[in-house]
């Protein structure tokens, strides 16, 4: 028997041949060659093969899985670049930390992905430009010794570290979830020496949620495309929201105003002459009988009014009583997440998206000059308000060294969370030490940065110190003529200012708001009064205001709606979708949002009840607390609305808008232009379409023209969607402004106004500011 020897380089003769088979059970001969004694090989069947046993054979799949893999070093996977960062710097050699970069999987965009008669079974994937990511996560788990999952602390954080282990195959006899509310040394190490399995009851909710959310939106959108236009959707969350601004609006257009006045007066004692003796009071009652709107004696009218202003002037004016008084006021809890949004936008302008952008920067961590980056503040999305023991006494360290033990109240202060069914973190949000000031670190910040990071500060150091006291004085005055008047004049000083030497919250509560803080002198019980003058005032009832992001946020969250994560993007979403436009920062209806709520009032009552979708999130909460399974939620909800989408389809009437024609022909085919939708909004297409597939840009006007070209100015937004002002005719001109142009000319030099603030305009050319009230500004 012959076979090549590669010493030789050509065939020799097998000296001492013994047949056998190899791994994949293939017969081989194998010996040495005759001549140089090299190893030879030879494949094939011999009759020595006849009668030897043929080996099991293994499959390459399953060497490679028997083959021991050594394992070594600890991997931690964290969502964000700069987080990763953060905690690297903590923990040190022996980890490598990663970013996931947001979610990993998820339902699939083009169908449902949701078995409704398995189980609600969901089809999750890892998209595309996460395929890459997952790869590497795959290989440096299988290699690691310890995986920890460090996703955000909330539900949401949870289903993505399951998703984690799913999509890059993580062992979970090898996996770990840690959880910390700070991107601080100390968190961090707390964390990590606490380590947990995945609470796969957060996980459901959650799970129960996106499912939810999918079946709601992949029925309603579809039905609106067919009935109403493309480019619509809604959703279960979304859709309320909508559903109050235009219930909101309607109140608004339904309003009547109410007349009614109200009489103040100019007093003096009479034996004083000096101007700051001077005082205003109130009537508060004649001969008896209550003064105001609903009450006895309404005065709806001046001619009602004018037989008391007479009467009074010839009347005798005395001090009835005084009384003095002593008032407290607590501070504010520390924010939520919702709270810090409503304040963001009062005292800042910042939107609910920006808040919360600039609020996760302050939370992931910035070099603040220490070495490297640190989190700011504790974790963002937080419906509580509950304050770790061990920030407390850092806090009332600080307050005693700064103001001293007397701006202290005897024991830390527990605040009572008044959101329904807070779940989610369980800390407010605070900076992680008080003893970094805003001062001490503003040179390391942007401008918003440290305006943001400021207000949490100072509300937190305030929600730890003592009450305000003041000194208030009430007093009744007598006016004694035909008839017998009661007025009143309050007023109060600050007799401690406690929390208010951090933070003033003068108009963040509204009785404090509400309540009159005038001045009165010192006067005493049957004091002899003069009348200065009176003081009638003419009032008309007023609409409730339109919504504002904040006061959105706020509704949202009494009335249980959604959850601190959810807040700014739905606020996002539905003025993307153009349901819901921002004018003057108030939100107001589009003609589509009005429609689409409409339809969906009328066909599906119970999805945009507000009762109905605060119960859905109980049950959610319920499905996290471990007290309902999450199918069975789900097919309680999904009968009864499967049944509604059928009766909908059949008895849902076509809103046909139209297309909005823009005045103007086609320059390709001479066909009318008119208004489109797509994902981005407004824009102008020709009707010819799909044949002709021109398209132009949607230009909203603002009724000015450009001071450099003569061109009509429009709004423009940039690739962060911040809004500025600029020529329709750019290219080619390139004028800009980031603040608002004006109709009005300046009344100085005739150049081009801007809104400098609420108050003031500037004037582009000659730089001089003008009062707004003295123009008469056109909304």
């Amino acid at each position: 028997m012959e076979a090549y020897c590669f010493k030789c380089k050509t065939k020799r003769e097998i000296q001492s041949p013994v047949a056998g088979f190899n791994a994949k059970g293939s017969p081989v001969t194998t010996g040495v060659c005759a001549v140089c004694g090299t190893k030879m090989y030879r494949m094939g069947r011999t009759p020595a093969h006849e009668g030897l046993e043929k080996p099991a054979v293994i499959s390459s799949k399953e060497r490679k899985a028997a083959k021991v893999v050594k394992r070594s070093g600890k991997l931690v996977i964290v969502e964000s670049p700069a987080k990763a960062k953060t905690i690297q710097r903590f923990l040190g050699k022996g980890y490598q930390v990663k970013a996931s970069v947001g979610h990993i999987r998820d339902l699939l965009r083009s169908t449902l992905s949701v078995d409704v008669d398995n189980d609600f079974a969901p089809k999750y994937r890892v998209p595309n430009e996460k395929r890459v990511v997952v790869k590497e996560l795959k290989a440096l788990a299988a290699s690691a010794a310890e995986v920890y999952l460090a996703t955000d602390p909330d539900r949401e954080g949870e289903a993505i570290s399951w998703h984690l282990m799913e999509a890059a195959e993580i062992d979970p006899a090898i996996a770990r979830r840690v959880v910390f509310h700070e991107i601080t040394q100390t968190a961090v190490a707390e964390a990590f020496a606490h380590a947990r399995e995945i609470d796969m009851r957060l996980v459901n909710a959650q799970q129960a949620r996106r499912i939810l959310d999918r079946l709601v939106g992949y029925s309603l959108s579809p039905l609106l495309w067919a009935k109403v236009r493309g480019r619509l959707s809604a959703g279960r969350v979304q859709s309320v929201a909508v559903r109050l601004i235009v219930d909101r609006e309607r109140e608004i257009d339904a309003f009547v105003p109410r007349e009614y006045w109200t009489i103040g007066a100019q007093l003096i004692k009479a034996t004083e002459h000096a101007k700051k003796q001077e005082f205003a009071a109130r009537l508060l009652k004649v001969n008896d009988k209550e003064v105001g709107l609903d009450k006895e004696l309404p005065l709806t009218s001046e001619a009602e009014v004018q037989p008391l202003l007479a009467d009074l002037e010839g009347a005798q004016w005395a001090v009835g009583k005084v009384k003095r008084g002593e008032r407290r006021r607590s501070p504010l809890p520390p924010f939520t997440t919702s709270t810090m949004q409503q304040e963001a936008s009062k005292r800042l302008g910042f939107t609910a998206s920006r808040t919360m952008a600039i609020a996760q920067q302050l939370y992931e961590g910035l070099d603040i000059g220490n070495g490297g980056a640190v989190g700011l503040i504790t974790y963002m999305r937080t419906d509580s308000t509950h304050v770790a023991e061990v920030a407390q006494a850092e806090a009332r360290e600080y307050v005693t060294g700064k103001y001293g033990a007397e701006f202290l109240p005897p024991a830390p202060p527990v605040y009572k969370t008044k959101s329904k069914g807070a779940q989610e973190a369980h800390e407010a949000i605070r900076p992680t030490s008080v003893m970094r000031e805003p001062k001490a670190i503003e040179q390391y910040l942007d401008r918003n940065q440290n305006r943001l990071y400021q207000l949490i500060w100072r509300r937190f150091v305030a929600s730890q110190m003592a009450a305000a006291i003041f000194d208030t004085v009430s007093v009744d005055i007598e006016a004694r003529h035909a008839q017998t008047y009661l007025f009143r004049a309050a007023g109060s000083v600050v007799k401690f200012a406690g929390f208010m030497a951090v933070y003033d919250e003068t108009g963040d509560d509204d009785e404090a708001a509400a309540e009159e803080e005038g001045r009165v002198p010192l006067l005493a019980d049957g004091d002899a009064l003069r009348l200065l003058r009176l003081m009638p005032e003419q009032h008309f009832t007023q609409p409730p205001p339109r919504y504002t992001e904040a006061t959105l946020v706020k509704a949202l969250e009494e009335d249980g709606i959604g959850r601190p994560s959810t807040y700014a993007p739905t606020i996002s979403t539905i003025q993307q979708r153009g349901y819901v436009v921002r004018e003057n920062k108030q939100l107001a209806p589009t003609d589509i949002g009005l429609v689409v709520n409409d339809l969906l009032v009328d066909h599906f009552p119970e999805i945009v009840d507000l009762g109905f979708t605060a119960l859905m999130e109980e049950e959610l909460d319920e499905i996290a607390e471990g007290e309902r399974e999450w199918v069975p939620v789900l097919r309680e909800f999904y009968g009864p609305f499967a049944e509604q989408i059928k009766a909908a389809e059949a008895d849902m009437p076509q809103v046909n808008t139209g297309p909005e024609p823009v005045g103007r022909d086609c320059p390709r085919d001479g066909k009318a232009l008119i208004i489109r939708y797509g994902r981005y909004g407004k824009f102008i297409g020709c009707s010819g379409f799909p044949e002709c597939r021109h398209v132009e840009p949607w230009l909203e006007k603002i009724g000015v023209l450009c001071p450099k070209d003569g061109g009509e100015l429009i709004e423009r937004k940039t690739r962060k969607n911040r809004m500025f002002y600029g020529c329709a005719n750019y290219p080619n001109c390139d004028w800009t402004s980031w603040k608002k142009p004006l109709k009005q000319p300046c009344p100085h030099c005739g150049g081009l106004l801007v809104a400098a603030n609420k108050n003031h305009a500037v004037c582009t050319v000659c730089e001089k500011v003008t009062q707004l009230d003295a123009l008469a500004v056109e909304a």
